[in-house]
């Protein structure tokens, strides 16, 4: 199958040189990732910015959270307790880190193009122990009246979800971690189906098991359960190793339509689509056998982490899907696609 994406002339839309590093003496080595929403007439993204102190040589230097400050933590490169062969995580001394620190910001546009950063709007970052690592891909849930920001929190305890929640992107109220570890890619449906809240999330497993998409009921929108696995890998396919929930899904008259990623074994990361019942979400209808969009640009095949395409924002206008992905673990990037092409290219587990 084609790749479905139509690809912004302007791509990437954003890159590390455009935005400020948040303190002295650090660098932004990426952007990745953004969730996006619509507020105040305009299109946001709430970029993942990731940071690290300018590398010496001999030297590898990482900052985590301390307090209401940073730490730099500098290992010798011919340390024999390090494994830094991995562009994102340093394993060391029994510990594995992150190259970078991450936090999130808020970037506006009126055309859905051209983005910068408002005034009068804060850095969204760590707060707590459980989030020394940083805090990563936020997704942005839309629903009565709140906006729900479900994100990755990242320590030497592990990854999970937390959530904040916010009516003015001014003032912002801390729910903690809603999902323990291991687990991310938590995007919250923007309806209420049956009067419960619903929501996608991805446990890891290194043993039995693997990196799965499962579905979670609630009362509240903190407290979840009645987990189901309904999306797993798929041997020898451009999904083999991992899946994970891109944004919200998109109610259709066919059902829920959600966006999400998945990776073979050589770490090459493509988007295709799954579509849920509107009634019972738990019940998966259809599926991409082959990815709606692959990496394919140059910016999408080389950068910080190279062949990836991955996203967890979008807005929509009618037919028009208008995603926001992150290309190569570095740039912002924008692709449209049809609503109905994307659910055409599916193939249907039932006669519907």
């Amino acid at each position: 199958m084609k790749d479905l994406a139509q690809r912004f002339v302007q791509n990437p839309l954003l890159s590390p040189k455009d935005l400020k590093p948040s303190r002295q003496g650090l660098e932004i080595t990426c952007l990745l990732n953004p969730g996006v929403f619509t507020f105040d007439g305009k299109t946001w993204l709430l970029v993942r910015v990731a940071e690290r102190p300018q590398q010496q040589e001999g030297l590898i230097s990482f900052p985590v959270l301390k307090g209401d400050g940073i730490e730099i933590i500098e290992i010798s490169a011919n340390d024999s307790d390090l494994k830094a062969d991995d562009p994102r995580v340093i394993h060391y001394k029994d510990k594995d880190y992150l190259t970078t620190l991450s936090h999130l910001r808020l970037l506006c546009s009126e055309d859905g193009t051209r983005f910068y950063e408002p005034e009068g709007y804060a850095y969204l970052q760590g707060q707590t122990f459980q989030e020394a690592f940083g805090i990563e891909d936020c997704r942005v849930t839309f629903l009565d009246g709140v906006y729900h920001l479900t994100y990755t929190a990242v320590s030497e305890l592990g990854v999970g979800v937390g959530l904040r929640t916010t009516t003015d992107w001014k003032n912002f109220k801390q729910e903690g971690m809603i999902i323990p570890p291991h687990n991310k890619d938590c995007a919250i449906f923007e309806e209420k189906i049956n009067g419960k809240f619903y929501a996608l999330h991805r446990p890891s497993s290194v043993d039995i098991g693997g990196n799965y998409i499962w579905i979670a009921e609630s009362p509240d929108g903190i407290h979840w359960g009645r987990h189901r696995c309904i999306i797993t890998t798929r041997r020898n396919s451009w999904d083999s190793a991992r899946v994970g929930a891109g944004a919200a899904p998109i109610k259709t008259d066919k059902g829920w339509l959600e966006i999400y990623h998945g990776a073979n074994t050589a770490h090459q990361y493509c988007l295709g689509a799954f579509l849920m019942d509107l009634n019972d979400p738990g019940i998966v209808l259809a599926r991409s056998e082959e990815p709606i969009m692959k990496p394919l640009e140059n910016y999408e095949l080389s950068g910080f982490f190279g062949h990836v395409v991955f996203t967890n924002g979008h807005v929509t206008n009618g037919d028009e899907l208008t995603i926001y992905y992150g290309a190569a673990d570095e740039f912002v990037c924008g692709a449209k696609f049809s609503i109905a092409e994307i659910l055409a290219s599916l193939t249907y587990h039932h006669d519907q």
